[in-house]
């Protein structure tokens, strides 16, 4: 064997030997989790508690910003089309530091307290029920909204909360109407791309879309806790320990849903127990009980925010 056959050999196995190292780095970077892409331990688990319909009304806003500024829920997210929403701005621009986002909303699921789109209505017929309004319950949307449409109305729900000067952390979707069809995640999933904010999706239960595969570096939640309607109120805190405990390594969100039990919220869910005053009454004591918290510090639980977790996406993200 001649040099220069020797020498091209040499080249030839250096070559497949950086090929294969990179290989390597590249698989063990794609086999990270995400709390080790945060710099935690792969042992890890980190948990959101989230608070949903900020800007709904007064009594929505009290009892969240009172469990944002104590620590007692690391993160909530903004329904703009609602008439309160202009408090949440006041109170945002006095927080800039808050970790909220957009409760991206199709519906408008009380009886007597109604609200439609932030976009002109002439520019979104489609998603408008016979009254004008957003509508009552999911299946309308699925059934019933052009696409364009959808994509029109969430882009004024973002503009609208960011030209007013919220600093927003993540986005996710009112009574998870844009899991209701393969077509209205990916509008769901192209916000997110587009205005470079994580969006709530879960690797399993009721928040993984079905029909299309995200790609796995994008999914930040393994699963999504959510308290179902029947539990009674003296079981509220162990229901949740009871979905808690037994968690493996990962990242995990308990979604809320707060505020007091005062007559302005029982005015609006009059004929809605499920997700109610009381309902929300309950979840606030909940978190904002010694009880609960020493329950998290004993199950060594780290408590994140989407502003934390949206470091974990590829820096291709939306690209």
């Amino acid at each position: 064997m001649n040099h220069r056959m020797r020498f091209l050999l040499l080249f030839l196995f250096v070559c497949l030997a950086q090929s294969l190292a990179q290989n390597v780095q590249e698989t063990t970077r794609e086999e990270k989790t995400v709390q080790e892409r945060l710099g935690y331990p792969a042992s890890a688990r980190l948990l959101v508690i989230h608070a949903d319909d900020l800007g709904m009304n007064h009594s929505v806003n009290r009892a969240t910003f009172e469990a944002i500024e104590n620590g007692w829920i690391t993160s909530a997210s903004i329904l703009v089309p609602c008439p309160w929403f202009p408090e949440v701005v006041k109170w945002a621009r006095e927080h800039p530091g808050a970790d909220v986002g957009i409760h991206q909303a199709l519906n408008s699921e009380w009886t007597s307290f109604r609200w439609g789109p932030v976009s002109p209505k002439d520019k979104v017929p489609s998603l408008l029920d016979a009254d004008g309004y957003l509508p009552l319950d999911t299946p309308a949307v699925a059934q019933n909204a052009k696409l364009s449409e959808v994509e029109t109305e969430l882009r004024a729900q973002i503009d609208r909360a960011q030209s007013a000067g919220i600093h927003l952390t993540h986005l996710d979707t009112h009574m998870g109407a844009l899991f209701d069809s393969t077509d209205l995640y990916k509008v769901y999933r192209k916000m997110g791309h587009t205005y470079g904010l994580p969006i709530l999706e879960a690797k399993a239960g009721t928040h993984a879309p079905e029909g299309t595969s995200p790609p796995a570096e994008e999914v930040l939640v393994e699963k999504v806790i959510e308290i179902d309607p029947g539990i009674d109120a003296r079981d509220w805190t162990s229901w949740y320990r009871k979905q808690l405990e037994p968690l493996d390594p990962g990242v995990y969100q308990v979604i809320v849903h707060l505020a007091y039990n005062d007559e302005e919220m029982r005015g609006a869910t009059y004929d809605h127990p499920d997700w109610g005053a009381a309902w929300r009454q309950h979840d606030l004591d909940m978190v904002k009980s010694p009880e609960f918290r020493q329950f998290l510090k004993e199950q060594g639980f780290v408590l994140v925010g989407w502003k934390e977790l949206a470091k974990a996406l590829p820096k291709n993200y939306g690209k």
